[in-house]
C-alpha cells in the first residue's frame, strides 16, 4: 500500500533564549555564543491509511515535539509533512483540519470557562462541518459515540473524571472528521484501570472510522498493544522502524534493546520478583550532542566508527529499517 501520512527529512530548531545580561551583552556589541538545541533531526517516515504507528522513546527524545509537527502545531525548520500528497503546512500556517491531536492532560486542554459542548462545537462549527442551529445533535452524536451521556454537553470541565475528559478531547478531536489523529501519551495521566477503557475506546473508533494514527507513548505496552508498526526514536532521530511484533520480538539497535529490557518484569522463578536492568549512563545534552552515532556513549557496541561516523538508516529487512553500524551482532544477541 502507498503511504498516506508522509513526513519527508522533517527537523526542528529551537533557538537559544538569551539572558538579560547576554542580550544586553550583545547590543553593547559583546560576542555572545549562541546555540540551538535540534529536538527533530532528519526524520523521513510513512504511515498507511488505516495503520497506526507506534511512537516511543525516553522522555525527552523529540516524540511531543514530531507529534506537533506532523499536527501542524509546530512548523518544520526544514521539510515537509503531507497527507495524501496535500501539505499540512503552507508558509508557517496550518492549511487543513484532516489532522487532529488528542493530549496528554484533558484539563489542561479543555477551556475551563466553556460548557464541553461548546468545546466540541466549537470546531466544527467555524469549518462548517455543522451550523450553530444543528451544532446540539452534531455534539450529542459524537458525545454518544465516545460513550458519554449528551446531557452532559452542557457541563463544564472541572465537573468530570479524568477518564471522561479524555473523552471529550477525543469527542472533540473526531468532530472535527479527521484522516490522521495524533495521540500524544493520551493514557499517561489516567488510572490504570480507565487507561484499559480509553485504549479499548481508541481501537473500536479507529477500526469504525478508518483513522490512519500516530500514538505516541513511553508506555511500551500500550504501544505494542495498539501498533502496527513501531518506530524508535533518541535524541532527536528515529533509530529502529518496523512492525511491532518483529521490533519487540528481535531488536535490531542496541538503544531499542535497552529501552525494552528496562521495562520492570516479574520473575516467578528467579530470587528477586522484579527484573530489570537500567540503561547505562545520561541522555546526552541536545545543545551539545556526540559525534557520529547519538547513542555511542552508552552503547555496549559502540566503536571507534560508531563515534566517528553517524549510522545511515538501512533495511533489516523489507519492512524493518535500523540506524547502526553494528545492527547484525545486535540481532544476532536479540535471537539468541
Amino acid at each position: 500500500m502507498s503511504p498516506f501520512l508522509s513526513i519527508d527529512d522533517v527537523s526542528r530548531l529551537f533557538g537559544p533564549n538569551l539572558t538579560t545580561g547576554e542580550k544586553i551583552a550583545a547590543k553593547l556589541g559583546s560576542k555572545v555564543e549562541t546555540r540551538s538545541v535540534r529536538a527533530v533531526s532528519d526524520v523521513t517516515l510513512s504511515v498507511r491509511k488505516g495503520e497506526t504507528l507506534g511512537l516511543v522513546g525516553e522522555s525527552g527524545c523529540g516524540k511531543s515535539t514530531l507529534g506537533r509537527l506532523i499536527a501542524g502545531i509546530l512548523p518544520p525548520t526544514t521539510g515537509s509533512v503531507t497527507i495524501d500528497g496535500k501539505p499540512v503546512m503552507e508558509k508557517g500556517t496550518k492549511v487543513t483540519t484532516r489532522v487532529q491531536t488528542v493530549f496528554q492532560d484533558p484539563f489542561a486542554s479543555l477551556d475551563p470557562r466553556m460548557k464541553v459542548g461548546d468545546t466540541v462545537a466549537e470546531g466544527p462549527i467555524a469549518h462548517g462541518l455543522t451550523t450553530k442551529g444543528q451544532s446540539r445533535d452534531y455534539v450529542a452524536g459524537w458525545f454518544e459515540r465516545v460513550g458519554l451521556d449528551p446531557d452532559w454537553a452542557v457541563r463544564y470541565p472541572h465537573q468530570f473524571s479524568g477518564g471522561q475528559r479524555q473523552r471529550i478531547a477525543i469527542a472533540r478531536a473526531l468532530a472535527m472528521q479527521p484522516d490522521v489523529l495524533i495521540c500524544d501519551e493520551p493514557v499517561a495521566s489516567l488510572d490504570v484501570s480507565i487507561q484499559a477503557q480509553i485504549i479499548n475506546l481508541f481501537l473500536e473508533l479507529t477500526h469504525d472510522l478508518e483513522l490512519t494514527c500516530v500514538f505516541i507513548s513511553h508506555d511500551l505496552s500500550v504501544v505494542q498493544h495498539v501498533s502496527d508498526r513501531v518506530a524508535v526514536m533518541y535524541l532527536g532521530r528515529i533509530v529502529e522502524l518496523g512492525p511491532v511484533n518483529e521490533v519487540f520480538g528481535t531488536p535490531a539497535h542496541p538503544y531499542t534493546s535497552a529501552l525494552f529490557g528496562s521495562v520492570p518484569k516479574l520473575v516467578l522463578d528467579a530470587d528477586e520478583l522484579v527484573h530489570f536492568e537500567t540503561i547505562d549512563g545520561e541522555v546526552p545534552s541536545p545543545l551539545s550532542p556526540p559525534s557520529g552515532c547519538y547513542y555511542h556513549p552508552r552503547c555496549p557496541l559502540a566503536t571507534e566508527l560508531c563515534s566517528g561516523q553517524q549510522p545511515a538508516t538501512q533495511g533489516v529487512t523489507e519492512l524493518r529499517a535500523v540506524a547502526c553500524h553494528h545492527f547484525e551482532q545486535q540481532l544476532a544477541k536479540s535471537t539468541a
